[in-house]
């Protein structure tokens, strides 16, 4: 063997060795073709080694020509495999069973708490009130100023209520759609209002600073607080049922004159005095009572023509009652041991 061809079959080994080495630690299909190019491009390390073909000797040209023919199979096949392995693994035609029968998916439902926002309004449609809604930032004129609440009314204190900046805050109830609503739409009015409400309450057992309300509306000449009392007497016998009674008691809002709180015969006792009624038979609602004429003359109704009468309920507290719960946070909690009950 010629000092050239063994000077040549020495360089092939090493750079067998080189491209082992570059190989086993590649980490993805880029790197890979780079090695590819490296070694079995035009310009590779193996092209150089073909080129001095014409070179050689004829007697040792087959030598070569063979070591070459070895070599570049070689990086070819150990290419391919490293390919293989680096792409994704194909499934199988056979991998699923189309035979089996399927895994059907669950399907949601609403949350319970819009359940019964929904069947509110559908009690209230069916006496002849629309559903209106509004802004969740409100202004203060919309908040306060056109319900007759003043400046220095405790329920503008920080402690009650969430400020945005000094004339813009999260509505603390949705008495503002009452106004937004008397605004664009004249006499008759029959509406309710649904929606988010947000107050500095602490959670407990009963409160919440995001909870739900619906408050409603009526205007029309001759609106008397007996047609507030036989609505809202409609509306607890459709949702708990013939037997429930309601109670009216004198109370104080700045937006109602005379004003009053009902409360609804305990749901669990029949009004024989339980654990959740505390032992009085009766369940508090909310509070309702005739438009105070001062909030008219912000809409420009003339309020010697026309009444009305307002009321709200929190729908938490509904559905507490509706459906026998003793905390206002499992509303909130989404444990679906507790929700997929609805």
């Amino acid at each position: 063997m010629s000092k050239d061809l063994t000077e040549i079959t020495e360089k092939l080994e090493s750079v067998k060795e080189n491209f082992s080495k570059e190989i086993s630690s590649i980490r993805d299909e880029n790197e890979l073709e780079n090695i590819r190019i490296k070694f079995l491009g035009r310009k590779g390390e193996l092209s150089s080694y073909f080129s001095l073909m014409g070179k050689i000797s004829a007697e040792e040209r087959p030598i070569i020509g063979k070591q070459l023919n070895i070599l570049k199979k070689y990086f070819q096949e150990t290419i391919d495999q490293k390919k293989s392995k680096l792409l994704p693994k194909k499934i199988s035609d056979d991998f699923f069973d189309i035979t089996m029968p399927g895994v059907p998916a669950k399907i949601g439902t609403k949350h319970p708490l819009y359940q019964v926002v929904d069947e509110i309004k559908g009690i209230f449609i069916s006496l002849g009130f629309s559903v209106e809604t509004g802004p969740e930032i409100e202004t203060d004129y919309y908040n306060f100023e056109a319900l007759n609440i003043p400046e220095n009314h405790p329920s503008r204190d920080l402690q009650d209520t969430f400020y945005i900046t000094d004339k813009l805050v999260p509505r603390a109830h949705t008495s503002p759609v009452q106004i937004r609503t008397m605004e664009k739409m004249s006499p008759p009015v029959r509406m309710i209002a649904p929606g988010k409400c947000y107050r500095k309450d602490t959670p407990d057992a009963t409160h919440s600073p995001v909870f739900h309300q619906v408050e409603g509306l009526c205007v029309d000449i001759g609106v008397t607080f007996g047609d507030l009392k036989g609505v809202i007497t409609a509306f607890a016998k459709r949702l708990f049922g013939a037997n429930v009674k309601i109670r009216f008691r004198p109370s104080f809002f700045p937006f109602t004159e005379p004003s009053a709180e009902y409360d609804f015969s305990c749901v669990m006792c029949d009004g024989k005095g339980c654990s959740l009624c505390k032992g009085t038979g009766w369940l508090e609602i909310s509070g309702a009572g005739m438009v105070d004429p001062a909030v008219f003359k912000f809409v420009g109704y003339d309020s010697e023509k026309y009444t009305g009468y307002a009321f709200g309920m929190g729908v938490e507290r509904i559905a507490m009652l509706k459906y026998q719960i003793n905390d206002i946070r499992t509303f909130y909690e989404n444990d679906l041991r507790f929700l997929n009950q609805f």
